[in-house]
């Protein structure tokens, strides 16, 4: 495989969250390093978190692996356990099935770079803990009942 050049890759903007979801992720920004590298089975990506920025909403994933490592700035680690900081160097890991809704907060004055890697799987249930979000791979965003969300205009 050749050397890929991370500067030919689109940075994204935001998430696929239904709104009011979405907006403390809106400013967050991800390089797909890993698919541009062909990969199908491992996700990889280069997030910034701008100041005051999530990476997502608390949630847990039922099939899939995640790992964090900060690259550069500080950044909270909320779980179910708690906060912690996590600074340049830093890193976290997420096993699949585990019921410990977690995501990353800026609540620094400067942006954090961070790679994230995660593993892939087509039947992936993500729980979100403390919003009315669930993510089920054949129905895309519901309710906690099981209703849909709108779907978004193209």
């Amino acid at each position: 495989m050749p050397k890929i050049d991370s500067s030919q890759i689109a940075w994204r903007e935001g998430s696929g969250y239904p709104s009011p979801f979405s907006t403390p992720v809106a400013p967050r920004q991800k390089q797909a390093l890993g698919l541009a590298g062909g990969l199908s089975e491992l996700g990889v990506n280069l997030t910034r978190l701008p100041p005051g920025a999530w990476s997502s909403q608390r949630h847990w994933h039922s099939h899939e692996e995640e790992f964090v490592y900060v690259l550069s700035g500080e950044l909270v680690l909320v779980s179910d356990d708690g906060e912690q900081t996590l600074l340049a160097g830093d890193c976290a890991a997420f096993p699949k099935g585990q019921a410990d809704g977690h995501h990353l907060v800026n609540r620094s004055t400067e942006i954090a770079v961070y790679l994230e890697a995660g593993t892939r799987h087509d039947e992936d249930v993500c729980h979100y803990v403390d919003v009315d979000l669930h993510w089920d791979p054949q129905r895309g965003y519901l309710h906690k009942d099981g209703t849909p969300y709108p779907s978004k205009p193209d």
